[in-house]
């Protein structure tokens, strides 16, 4: 009987961190009644009289019990679940026991003393199992009735009333254990409902995610079918017609310029597939990200003015960061690139570069958009693009890079007038800098 209750309560109470907090409200609801207790003794003497040598010791021995658990608490930082459920039937026990001698040593047919125990009750209440807390109310309704056959055993004659009155606390106490435990019953229900909700949501996000991942494994090899396909074909049919003709005839010139071109561009497109799916591992030192950020501005002038559209770079000196140079000059350059080529004649692009809490950003803007919405959800996949002649590979690169560099890539506008991309990276303060 013992060992399953034992069991049973271990069931429901394992976290430390709760266990301390709610323990440390019964600790302070005992010192309270103990301390109301020894007040109403020193502060009507001639009604409840002089409390004999014995009774202040048991009244010490629980307050000194209780500030010490309460004490030992506060610097506690974990306790296994054996070791809860011991500590919460040792000091229920504890203070029943108390409550018991105390209303021994009162000599008194009062039994005031037995206030002490609605704080074992609700402890087995909050904490344990119907069986444990229907345990904790029997005992001290055994207690109180053993109390005052006793008292009338040894001061007859017998009081009937006092009988009558330690059955309502009998009653009051068994009323009380069992609304607490039916309200804490029905939250840890509801709490282990939720628990379940929480597990069937994850479990759902990670299928979701699954599948969502296999949508974009299918989506990358269809896009590399399609962009190797165009070029193999155009290749091939431009030998066999090249080698259907004089070698040194016009036609076959041009059938094998067209056919060297094509291979020219499968090569860049396999470079950039490689780029994208075995990205370098940086090579991070500090440097003065501001020396990058003008850097792309110069070299993707030549290719903006072809279009008509301005660059403008803006940042500060000293926005020091653990970066390997090269690949955050590749990332800007590809937002660059993409970024001149999503304006229009007579626009102008803008690189800015700050600190912001903690971080260096680094914004590409441009003034035309916005981006479809359908895009959005795929403009960092690789081979996805809505230029006619795009290999939607820059965006994907430059994702991975920044990642790489312990940052992120985010679209942080996207309207009418305006499209703007922001790099976000760590940062190092200026006390930092090298020498």
């Amino acid at each position: 009987m013992l060992k399953q209750l034992v069991r049973e309560s271990s069931l429901l109470a394992p976290d430390f961190r709760s266990f301390r907090r709610q323990e440390l409200t019964f600790v302070s609801l005992n010192l309270f009644l103990l301390s109301a207790l020894l007040a109403v003794h020193v502060l009507f003497p001639s009604y409840f009289g002089t409390p004999p040598l014995a009774l202040k010791l048991v009244l010490a021995t629980g307050l000194l019990a209780n500030g010490v658990e309460g004490a030992w608490l506060q610097r506690s930082e974990a306790l296994s679940a054996q070791g809860i459920v011991a500590l919460t039937w040792a000091t229920i026990a504890l203070n029943m026991a108390i409550s018991f001698a105390l209303a021994t040593l009162s000599f008194r047919q009062d039994i005031q003393y037995f206030a002490l125990m609605i704080a074992p009750i609700l402890q087995a209440a909050f904490r344990l199992s119907l069986r444990a807390t229907a345990v904790a109310v029997v005992a001290s309704a055994s207690l109180i009735f053993f109390w005052v056959w006793n008292f009338f055993r040894l001061h007859p004659p017998t009081d009937l009333n006092e009988y009558l009155e330690a059955g309502t606390i009998a009653a009051i106490y068994a009323a009380a254990g069992l609304l607490v435990w039916t309200l804490v019953n029905h939250l840890r229900s509801k709490e282990l409902e939720l628990s379940k909700s929480l597990t069937q949501l994850e479990q759902t996000k990670e299928r979701l995610l699954i599948e969502e991942k296999l949508a974009a494994v299918g989506r990358f090899s269809a896009a590399i079918a399609h962009e190797i396909r165009n070029p193999v074909a155009m290749i091939s049919s431009a030998l066999m017609t090249g080698f259907a003709r004089s070698p040194e005839s016009a036609e076959s010139k041009e059938m094998f310029e067209i056919a060297a071109r094509e291979a020219s561009r499968l090569e860049k497109l396999t470079t950039s597939f490689l780029a994208y799916a075995r990205p370098s591992i940086p090579s991070k030192e500090r440097s003065d990200v501001a020396l990058s950020v003008g850097y792309v501005a110069e070299i993707c002038r030549p290719r903006a003015a072809e279009m008509a559209v301005s660059i403008h770079a803006d940042s500060p000196e000293g926005l020091w960061a653990e970066i390997d140079g090269g690949q955050l000059q590749q990332a800007l350059m590809n937002l660059t690139i993409n970024a001149v080529e999503a304006s229009a004649a007579g626009d102008s692009v803008a690189l800015r570069a700050s600190r912001r809490n903690g971080q260096i950003r680094i914004e590409i803007e441009n003034g035309h958009g916005p981006i479809p919405p359908k895009a959005l959800d795929c403009m960092f996949e690789p081979f996805f693009t809505t230029k006619p002649t795009g290999t939607g590979l820059g965006l994907a690169i430059a994702h991975n890079i920044i990642r790489g560099l312990g940052g992120d890539l985010v679209l942080t506008r996207n309207e009418p007038d305006l499209v703007q991309f922001s790099v976000l990276l760590p940062s190092h303060e200026a006390e930092q800098q090298p020498a």
